[in-house]
C-alpha cells in the first residue's frame, strides 16, 4: 500500500508540474495553430496539393522555432514516400523531428495532418480532423523542448491517413531509428470535439498497464477507456487511425480521440465549430498523461513479456 501511495503522489506531483506550464499564452498557441492549419488558404490539406505543400511549410517552420532536431537521412523534416491506390500513385511526405531524451528509448508522439481537400468546389477544412490533433503535437514539442524528457521522443505529424494510412505505414517501413528502440506510439486524431467532455484513449484494452498513467488535473475531461476490444467489429478503433502501422509492428499504442460528430468529413468541420474549452483541456490532459509515462524509467520493461509472447 505505501509503495502504491507513492507512486500516485509521484505521478499527482508530475501532472502539477506540467498544469504550472500550461498558460493562456500556450492554450492560445494551440488554437491558432489549429486556426491556421483548417483555414481556407490551406484548401484542405489533401495529400499531393498546394494546401499539403503548405501545411508541411506551416509544420516544418514551427519545428524549427521550438528547436526539434531533425534526423540526418531526411531532407529537413521531410519524410518522401509514394503508394498506388485506384489506378494512380501518389507523392505523400510525412513532417518528422525529434527531442533527445536522457535515453534512447523512442516515443513516437503522432497527428496526421492531411485531409479530404475540394469537394463539389467546398473546401473541407478538417478542423478537428486533424488539425486538432497536429496542434497538441506542436504543443507537447514545446513543453518538452522545455522539459528534457526521459525517452527520446519523436514527432511524427503524418501524411495520406484519409487514404488509408500510408504515411505512417511509410514511417515504420523506414524508420528513423530501430523499430526495437519504439517503446510506444501515442497517437492523436480528432481531439476537439466533444460537448459531453468525452476524450477515448484506446490502447488499453491490449495494454491495461498504461491505465495507470491517466492522473489529470482537468476534471472537466472524462477520459474514457473503450473502443480498442476486437469484439468491437466496427466500433473498434484500433486500425482506424496511424496508431494501426504501430500496431501491426507490435508496438504499443495509445489513441486519443472523440466519437464521429455531425461535422466529421463534412465542409462545416471548421475552426468556429470545435469546442475550444474542451480541446484545450484534452490537450493538456494528453500531455499530463505522456509527462507520466516519460517519468516512468522502467517502461521499456513494461510490455516486454508480452511482446515476447506474440512474437513465438
Amino acid at each position: 500500500m505505501n509503495s502504491y501511495l507513492l507512486i500516485s503522489l509521484g505521478l499527482l506531483l508530475s501532472c502539477s508540474s506540467v498544469k504550472k506550464s500550461t498558460s493562456a499564452s500556450t492554450d492560445k498557441q494551440l488554437l491558432s495553430d489549429v486556426e491556421v492549419l483548417s483555414s481556407d488558404a490551406y484548401e484542405g490539406r489533401k495529400t499531393g496539393t498546394k494546401g499539403a505543400e503548405m501545411a508541411r511549410t506551416f509544420i516544418g517552420e514551427r519545428f524549427g522555432n521550438i528547436g526539434l532536431l531533425s534526423f540526418q537521412q531526411l531532407k529537413g523534416y521531410e519524410q518522401p514516400f509514394s503508394f498506388d491506390k485506384d489506378g494512380g500513385t501518389f507523392n505523400g511526405k510525412n513532417m518528422i523531428g525529434y527531442i533527445e531524451g536522457k535515453t534512447d528509448d523512442v516515443i513516437v508522439i503522432s497527428a496526421h495532418y492531411d485531409h479530404i481537400g475540394i469537394i463539389k468546389n467546398e473546401i473541407y477544412n478538417g478542423a478537428d480532423d486533424n488539425a486538432s490533433g497536429v496542434a497538441a503535437l506542436l504543443k507537447f514539442a514545446e513543453y518538452f523542448k522545455a522539459n528534457k524528457p526521459n525517452h527520446t521522443l519523436i514527432f511524427a505529424a503524418f501524411d495520406a491517413e484519409e487514404m488509408g494510412m500510408y504515411g505512417s505505414i511509410a514511417f515504420v517501413a523506414n524508420p528513423q531509428v530501430s523499430l526495437e528502440k519504439i517503446k510506444l506510439n501515442v497517437n492523436m486524431d480528432m481531439i476537439s470535439r466533444n460537448d459531453k467532455g468525452e476524450l477515448y484513449a484506446c490502447g488499453t484494452f491490449k495494454y491495461p498497464e498504461l491505465k495507470k498513467y491517466f492522473i489529470t488535473t482537468r476534471p472537466k475531461i472524462k477520459i474514457l477507456f473503450g473502443h480498442d476490444d476486437p469484439k468491437l467489429g466496427p466500433e473498434d478503433w484500433t486500425n482506424q487511425s496511424d496508431q494501426s502501422s504501430f500496431d501491426a509492428k507490435n508496438i504499443p499504442f495509445l489513441y486519443f480521440g472523440v466519437e464521429d460528430h455531425k461535422d466529421y468529413h463534412q465542409a462545416s468541420d471548421e475552426y468556429k465549430n470545435i469546442n475550444k474549452a474542451f480541446f484545450t483541456d484534452a490537450a493538456a490532459a494528453i500531455l499530463e498523461a505522456i509527462n507520466n509515462i516519460d517519468k516512468d524509467r522502467n517502461l521499456q520493461s513494461i510490455f516486454r513479456e508480452k511482446l515476447q509472447l506474440k512474437k513465438q
